[in-house]
């Protein structure tokens, strides 16, 4: 299993009228949580998408258990409990300034070739970053 830690702090602009986070900025906050993780292991976007290779997102779901407020300084966990393949599968976590968790969700993305548009495996260089977090249950067999 692939954890990651990162923080954001809430801007004025990503919050309604009422002084929350506007539901539709999630999503947003979830790329900048799935970037970062990869960067994390030493790998950018940018280098994916040098390769020819892009994510789309096919699945994203939002569970709201509490409001983030502007200025707050979030935390988003990130976790991935399967190596990727075709796909990738990220799982969140946001936790307010006082720990306390006030969303959760996940998304599903494709590994696609941009010059098709067909679904390909991930770059071996990827799957070599991501084994280490993987090959652990192995060794419990």
């Amino acid at each position: 299993m692939y954890l990651f830690n990162t923080q954001l702090r809430v801007r004025y602009a990503d919050t309604d009228q009422m002084g929350y986070v506007y539901y539709g900025n999630y999503a947003a906050y979830y790329e900048v949580a799935r970037v970062e993780s990869l960067r994390h292991l030493g790998y950018a976007y940018r280098d994916l998408e040098h390769q020819g290779i892009m994510m789309p997102v096919l699945e994203n779901h939002s569970r709201f258990l509490q409001p983030a407020k502007y200025d707050e300084l979030l935390r988003i966990e990130v976790t991935m409990k399967e190596p990727p393949s075709v796909r990738i599968q990220f799982f969140y976590k946001i936790f307010n300034e006082e720990d306390k968790l006030i969303h959760t969700g996940n998304t599903l993305l494709a590994f696609v070739k941009m010059d098709s548009g067909r679904p390909c495996r991930p770059p071996k260089i990827l799957l070599e970053l991501f084994n280490p977090f993987f090959n652990e249950t192995k060794d419990l067999k």
